[in-house]
């Protein structure tokens, strides 16, 4: 068995481990490291789990993911239903500052646009809309306010890199500029990735980060 064939597998048994996933309507190969998802599920909260258990299997190098949201009757919401549900649920959220976020809704696919403080805030307005019945897509287009001062921000991210023992964190490489940061160099693992890019989000006044951190 090659390695892709050996990659294959793997990637299967992730899915059906994962009890999010209903991994029997999930297609899988693998060409170079590089995994494609076909089929079909029912909601897009289960397209995100499959994207993000995929990635965290050892030896995945990208995800070509084209896996479509086929709604069941019962799921499926006018998109005046799901705007109403997605402002509702981020007026909840003490995190969110007030009337920061606009929402749009087409069938079924929402846009979220507005600006907010932190990386964190837009996350959690992006995981309110994943939940909910009715949608099948979704676009962030949330920015991060720019920091005050911006001049310290690469060499923070870089003490933070080693403060939290992040795997590999020697060979990354933190450049930034106007806030935007940019993330270089190999590690072993997408979880290495992950993390070295929310420690990235993290730092105040980061308004842009760029992961090109390679899994080798």
């Amino acid at each position: 068995m090659n390695h892709d064939d050996q990659l294959q597998q793997s990637v299967l048994a992730a899915l059906h481990w994962e009890p999010g996933v209903s991994a029997a309507q999930i297609g899988v190969t693998a060409y170079a490291g590089i995994i494609t998802l076909t089929g079909q599920v029912e909601s897009y909260a289960e397209k995100h789990v499959a994207e993000t258990t995929v990635r965290r299997v050892k030896g995945v190098l990208a995800v070509a993911e084209e896996i479509e949201v086929q709604l069941p009757f019962e799921r499926k919401r006018g998109d005046d239903q799901i705007a109403l549900a997605v402002l509702d649920r981020i007026a909840w959220d003490a995190s969110i500052p007030a009337n920061a976020i606009t929402v749009t809704v087409e069938n079924g696919r929402v846009t979220l646009i507005g600006q907010v403080n932190w990386h964190y805030q837009r996350e959690a307005a992006l995981q309110y809309v994943r939940q909910l019945h009715g949608v099948v897509g979704v676009t962030n287009q949330i920015s991060i306010k720019p920091g005050v001062n911006t001049a310290s921000i690469g060499n923070d991210i870089g003490f933070a890199l080693h403060r939290v023992c992040v795997p590999d964190s020697d060979a990354i490489t933190v450049t930034e500029k106007d806030g935007k940061v940019r993330l270089s160099g190999n590690v072993h693992s997408w979880h290495a990735r992950q993390v070295a890019a929310e420690i990235a989000w993290g730092a105040p006044g980061a308004t842009e980060v760029e992961n090109l951190l390679v899994v080798i």
